[in-house]
């Protein structure tokens, strides 16, 4: 089995676990290819490993699967290193629990078990994709969780227009306005009063950002609606982001999104699922009474 590696920084504690993971790897003989950058991470880390490198952009087409090492935000990093090749994903956390990367420290063994027998299913995940004149992101234009706009210079609100298939939706007043895709209702959105939405709905979750306006409330759209957003306010740079991946841009650009013609793969084992992740997550059902 080919499997590429990404991770991020890492402290003591974690050490070993990281590891005891590369020394289960090379024991089977998995064929082990690490980023760049995080193969520079466990040299200065001092942890062995038997691997190749890649860099961003390199194509991963050919991988069975490919491991993330850290939180939520590490995977969603790896998903513009995997881009449109849908390689299957498996997310451990190094951390706390994560509503992607679910796999807990204590549990890695039976997970590469069970991944290396080709003992699990698939969790296909929608994406979004941003459009514009300019090219932003220098094509990495995809988002697993959510697209935002927000503002940068001043500390006055600015005015997003929302068009839903060419059709004006509202201008909103407010510090700026999210655009979840259902995995990402969990995230940003739902910090900002968003509902949470089930991975397979096939929406959008168009969410405003503290909006001066209290009858604005979030609005659910069908994923193949095209919508577009201009931006108004008392200074001429706004920030858009795409899974936490920050851009300039001006006021006179239109910024237009739309579902991605590719998914991720999140690899399913047996002992998780999405609704019991909530309830982990978010302390669901948590009472003196049970």
């Amino acid at each position: 089995m080919k499997v590429a590696v990404h991770g991020k920084k890492f402290d003591e504690s974690v050490k070993k676990i990281i590891q005891s993971l590369f020394d289960i790897l090379n024991n089977k003989g998995v064929e082990l290819t690490v980023s760049s950058t995080f193969s520079d991470i466990l040299k200065k880390n001092k942890v062995s490993h038997q691997s190749d490198s890649y860099q961003k952009g390199d194509h991963l087409g050919d991988y069975d699967a490919f491991i993330t090492l850290g939180g939520d935000g590490t995977l969603l990093e790896a998903v513009t290193h995997i881009g449109n090749t849908e390689v299957p994903i498996l997310g451990i956390n190094t951390g706390r629990l994560g509503f992607l990367a679910t796999i807990s420290k204590e549990s890695i063994e039976t997970s590469i078990d069970e991944l290396l027998e080709q003992d699990y299913g698939y969790d296909e995940r929608s994406l979004l994709t941003l459009n514009t004149e300019d090219r932003l992101f220098n094509g990495y234009n995809f988002a697993l969780n959510d697209f935002a706009i927000l503002k940068k210079d001043t500390s006055s609100m600015i005015v997003v227009n929302a068009y839903i298939n060419g059709e004006f939706l509202n201008s909103y007043w407010a510090d700026g306005v999210i655009v979840a895709t259902p995995t990402g209702s969990t995230g940003y959105s739902m910090s900002c009063g968003g509902p949470l939405v089930l991975p397979h709905s096939e929406n959008f979750i168009i969410t405003p950002v503290s909006p001066h306006n209290l009858t604005v409330r979030p609005i659910v759209v069908p994923d193949n609606s095209e919508l577009s957003f201009t931006i108004e306010g008392r200074t001429n740079n706004y920030l858009v982001a795409l899974d936490s991946r920050l851009e300039t841009v001006d006021d006179t650009i239109t910024l237009n999104i739309k579902k991605a013609d590719f998914k991720a793969r999140l690899i399913q084992l047996s002992d998780n699922n999405y609704f019991k992740t909530l309830r982990q997550k978010l302390n669901w059902g948590l009472d003196v009474r049970n």
